[in-house]
């Protein structure tokens, strides 16, 4: 409230006291005031209590502005039970796609496999086993144990993670069933079944990002609730591995198919073969990696990274910002390591660009990406996410159905310098739809 306001609330207050109480004089509060002549108190009386009042104002204003800037931002209240973000659109990939595909077409081209996964799995995966090898004889507890499967073995089986990541959207190979084989060999470094659970979940993730009851990756309200302090986050980014295997079976539960048993029966079979050729120890390396791997770890940031809304920038609502902050790119060097995930812009727009080519389809539409935020470090994210009072589970985008359409002309319009048609064709073919999630549907894929 600024001066004119409060004194003219403290006049008015004095005002009504002053009618209150008729008997109370100035001479009752200092015998220094006493009447004049005429009966009043005189002029220098109403000018004492006025510099009172205009000094006591002054005085709550200055204090107020003495604040520092910390002092103020620990007096804002922080709503311990917030909500998530709730959409009224669909998802911002689809039509964001569209624009891109239509002023450059050229982005077709990076579509498809790249001959490059299957090399990096076994390379991977060799280097896993061969570590749980050379661990045999090691006890679990032994710090070296720990050390290595947090160091070396978290990163692998991270990287494992994404490969399965990659090789779902059917970018290993042109063969579906190829994919799904690679998948499930890839997963014996993980020591869990995993591959073929996930597949399905994913494409959903894609397809329905931000609906509640179908996308999986979205936090239920009871975590909300109860993991909505320090405490509470620096448990879930601990075990936050474990809230994505089992939160699906309590949101939406598959119906297992055939290859869901072949993943299950591949893992029983490779598990029972470590354990009975190099022992416990060997086995307990490769599930504490996968467990390290989701955890604490620097690379695993990117769970909370590519979705969580942490831009402090306040964009204006209905902009291209605004429409497509549920995902955040980044763009260092960790993205090595896993696969390019950290374009996960690009990835969702084009889903079918394998993890070789995403930095050429920043590239190629730049004018498109370059506008939206991005995170500078991973491990940033994950202590921002744990310290951060206004960040936290809650800070997701949700939707309760598909959303209107968003119109393509919005992304034209951030597109700085580039000559995009707005009379864009509003709907793809089913076709179309599939092509572009590099997704697969059994009972319609036919000369497999």
């Amino acid at each position: 409230m600024n001066t004119p306001d409060l004194l003219a609330a403290r006049y008015a207050s004095l005002a009504e006291d002053a009618l209150a109480k008729p008997l109370l004089s100035p001479s009752d509060l200092d015998s220094s005031y006493e009447l004049s002549d005429d009966g009043s108190y005189g002029l220098e009386v109403v000018k004492d209590v006025l510099s009172s009042s205009v000094s006591s104002v002054s005085e709550e204003e200055a204090s107020d502005s003495s604040m520092s800037d910390a002092e103020k931002e620990s007096t804002e209240f922080v709503d311990p039970f917030p909500d998530f973000q709730w959409q009224t659109t669909e998802e911002p990939h689809r039509s964001r796609r569209m624009a891109i595909l239509k002023a450059h077409p050229e982005v077709r081209k990076l579509m498809g496999p790249t001959p490059w996964t299957f090399p990096l799995v076994l390379a991977v995966l060799s280097s896993q086993l061969a570590l749980a090898y050379t661990l045999r004889n090691t006890s679990p507890s032994h710090y070296s144990f720990i050390l290595t499967a947090y160091i070396l073995g978290g990163t692998l089986n991270q990287n494992t993670f994404l490969a399965i990541h990659e090789i779902t959207h059917n970018l290993a190979f042109r063969s579906i069933r190829a994919n799904k084989m690679l998948a499930i060999l890839s997963n014996t470094a993980i020591g869990v079944p995993y591959a073929m659970a996930f597949k399905g979940y994913h494409i959903e993730h894609h397809k329905f990002l931000g609906e509640e009851g179908i996308d999986t990756d979205l936090p239920s309200r009871l975590e909300a609730v109860i993991l909505n302090n320090v405490a509470g986050k620096t448990f879930f980014a601990t075990f936050q591995i474990l809230f994505y295997a089992l939160r699906p079976g309590f949101i939406r539960t598959q119906k297992p198919t055939l290859y869901h048993l072949y993943n299950f029966a591949w893992i029983i079979a490779t598990n029972t073969a470590i354990v009975y050729f190099w022992g416990w120890s060997s086995l307990v390396y490769l599930i504490m990696s996968s467990f390290f791997a989701g955890s604490l770890h620097p690379c695993a940031a990117h769970f909370i990274a590519e979705h969580y809304l942490m831009n402090e920038e306040e964009a204006v609502p209905g902009s291209a910002q605004d429409l497509g902050k549920e995902t955040t790119s980044y763009y260092g060097w960790m993205n090595i390591l896993c696969y390019n995930v950290g374009y996960h812009n690009e990835h969702h727009d084009f889903p079918s660009v394998p993890w070789t080519k995403l930095p050429a389809l920043r590239e190629a539409a730049k004018e498109f990406y370059e506008p939206l935020p991005s995170h500078e470090s991973w491990p940033y994210v994950t202590w921002k996410f744990i310290t951060d009072p206004n960040v936290g589970m809650w800070s997701r985008a949700k939707r309760e159905s598909k959303g209107g359409k968003i119109e393509q002309g919005v992304w034209a319009s951030m597109a700085r310098g580039t000559e995009v048609e707005l009379e864009m064709d509003s709907e793809m073919t089913e076709e179309e739809e599939e092509r572009a999630y590099a997704s697969d549907r059994d009972d319609k894929i036919k000369n497999e």
